[in-house]
């Protein structure tokens, strides 16, 4: 989906970002975060006539307690997946989101769970995060945005610069040993030679390449 970002005093530009769905009526979308790395994760408009429950805003982050006793509701086994997303990197809160998912697969071991991410965890945390995902997390989605590191690092503003293309490559090849799936996303607007280079770099990674439809 498309997302406003912050490029100087007055001045906005747009970036891409998945656009988490609710697809099935078994499906869940966790929010834990409203902070990120990346400033096109960061500047979306709010609108304040979406339905309630519908937005990705969130006006504080919960807690661990807060997530696992709003699943307490529900019947697991009514869920298709379960997705830690938002306006925001979930991975900011790792153990957060480690932790939540390994009780929920307690509870339902075959229960499908996806990360969307910008890529960025170790450089956040500054360690290799990825071994923790193993047996917790079953799917992750990370934003590629574009073929080469100068625009990556235009367009998604991340504040570790030019580092963070490489780092977000090195996280996707890290996570195909703990995680079953690794996805990696751009929008059809970059054009079919950007598509072309970023297939290329997906099939040197050994990962999935997925081309989202451009939404306004």
């Amino acid at each position: 989906m498309k997302s406003v970002v912050y490029t100087k005093a007055g001045q906005v530009g747009l970036a891409e970002i998945d656009r988490p769905q609710i697809v099935a009526a078994d499906d869940a979308i966790i929010k834990i975060v409203r902070t990120c790395v990346c400033g096109s994760d960061l500047w979306s408009y709010r609108n304040p006539e979406m339905e309630e429950g519908h937005s990705l805003w969130l006006e504080e982050e919960p807690t661990v307690e807060d997530v696992i006793k709003e699943f307490q509701k529900y019947d697991l086994d009514d869920f298709h997946e379960v997705v830690f997303c938002g306006f925001g990197e979930p991975l900011e809160r790792v153990e957060d989101v480690i932790q939540i998912a390994g009780i929920l697969k307690h509870f339902r071991r075959d229960l499908p769970i996806r990360v969307n991410t910008n890529g960025l965890a170790c450089l956040i945390h500054q360690r290799d995060v990825t071994p923790e995902f193993k047996g917790r997390i079953d799917t992750v989605s990370i934003s590629l945005n574009a073929p080469d590191a100068k625009e990556y690092a235009a367009l998604t503003r991340s504040r570790f610069g030019i580092e963070s293309f490489q780092a977000m490559l090195d996280f996707a090849k890290s996570c195909l040993e703990y995680v079953p799936f690794v996805v990696m996303s751009v929008v059809d607007i970059i054009g079919e030679e950007k598509i072309k280079k970023c297939q290329a770099i997906c099939d040197d990674l050994g990962v999935t390449l997925r081309v989202r439809p451009f939404e306004e």
